[in-house]
């Protein structure tokens, strides 16, 4: 565990001031050397301020540290997300120790930990993948291994199979969320086994719908699995969930494209989240709600090259979004930037990129910066401008 004392330096602090004595370099040398400030480097030294992934992982090949900054520096976040989770009054008992080996699994158990990953999940809405994805893996590989070596009846194993379908999802996201995408995608296959075998074609197409939006992010066609995910869901689901499925099958059709079919999935959506349903919805779709289908139409819009449609949708939603949850804004007014862009205003466009790069400062997530970057690149043919000279200063200053 990392070592913390109370004046909040760390042995990553102590670690890094140690490997530049030793390296002969001073502050203003190896401000040089890794384009930092040489007060932000003083910071780091002193422990008033935690280093990001990129600046220990820059130190650490400087000082020629072999990683062992960057493994310092990874240390001190876990360490953070350990108190987190303590304030949060989340039990640090692992499924699989709630009975003994070999124990009969009570009928009980499979609610509890619907409960348990419920309380979990909540952490996404403050803390990137970066901050989650051990956490999360660990659950499954619990649930994993009391469902291998425990006793149950076989509606108890159905249930405890859903609920690995959910844990193996939330992980999978979260691994995607911190770019570990191979991991992501061996996640979200165990769910779609795990859910087809539960019975659960909720969890199932859910499970589709991560690879499809997972594929488009990598660049490729997300569509065929989009499309089968609200197939295996179909009317056999709840509304809230088939809002979700038809969401992100617009997504893939707009990235295609497509735009007259990205409009019919929105407003199929639409009329999904208006439909009552006679049974609860899970857990898991609790976020799904008018300002998320708000959002996702203002995004494709975006992709389709509509600024208008785009602008006046994502405005408004997003004059209502919490800064809080700062990785989703961020990268929700990154699609707003480019909306700007494409209507041809230019300072407006710097002006709403600046917001998203004061939000993503610091989330545990790789994707605001990603699109981010995206964006900087479109704003190469008016480098001369004021407002582009300026955000680019920003975006260096960020990086400090």
């Amino acid at each position: 565990m990392v070592e913390v004392t109370e004046s909040g330096g760390s042995s990553f602090s102590r670690r890094l001031g140690q490997l530049r004595t030793e390296r002969d370099m001073s502050l203003r040398q190896l401000a040089r050397a890794t384009f930092y400030s040489k007060s932000y480097l003083h910071e780091l030294e002193n422990g008033s301020k935690r280093p990001t992934a990129q600046a220990a992982q820059r130190l650490d090949s400087t000082l020629r540290a072999g990683g062992e900054l960057s493994a310092l520096a990874d240390a001190q976040r876990a360490l953070s997300r350990r108190q987190f989770v303590a304030g949060a009054g989340l039990a640090a008992a692992l499924p699989h120790t709630y009975v003994d080996h070999g124990r009969k699994i009570g009928v009980d158990l499979p609610d509890k930990l619907v409960e348990r990953t419920a309380r979990l999940r909540r952490l996404d809405d403050f803390l990137g993948g970066a901050d989650t994805y051990r956490m999360y893996a660990a659950e499954v590989d619990s649930t994993d291994r009391l469902i291998r070596d425990g006793r149950y009846a076989e509606d108890t194993h159905r249930r405890l199979l859903a609920v690995l379908a959910e844990q193996a999802q939330l992980a999978g996201w979260a691994a995607f969320d911190a770019g570990h995408h191979g991991d992501a995608e061996r996640l979200y296959r165990a769910s779609l086994t795990a859910a087809q075998e539960a019975e659960n074609p909720a969890l199932a197409g859910n499970a589709q719908a991560f690879l499809a939006y997972q594929a488009s992010a990598l660049g490729r066609s997300g569509l065929n699995l989009a499309i089968a995910a609200c197939e295996t869901a179909k009317e056999s689901t709840t509304p809230r969930v088939l809002t979700l499925l038809h969401c992100r099958r617009a997504w893939s059709h707009a990235l295609e494209g497509q735009a007259a079919e990205a409009e019919r999935q929105l407003d199929t959506a639409a009329r999904w989240l208006s439909t009552s349903g006679d049974r609860a919805e899970p857990d898991w779709a609790y976020w799904v709600d008018d300002v998320e289908v708000d959002i996702m139409t203002g995004r494709c819009w975006s992709v389709l090259h509509r600024p208008m449609r785009a602008i006046s949708v994502l405005e408004q939603v997003l004059a209502l979004y919490n800064d809080t949850h700062a990785r989703d804004k961020a990268l929700y007014l990154t699609w707003l930037a480019d909306a700007y862009l494409d209507a041809n205003e230019v300072e407006q466009a710097c002006s709403v990129a600046g917001k998203a790069m004061r939000l993503a400062a610091g989330v545990g997530s790789i994707r605001p910066a990603q699109r981010i970057d995206t964006f900087m690149a479109r704003l190469e043919p008016y480098a001369a401008l004021p407002c582009v000279v300026d955000l680019h200063g920003r975006a260096a200053e960020m990086s400090r």
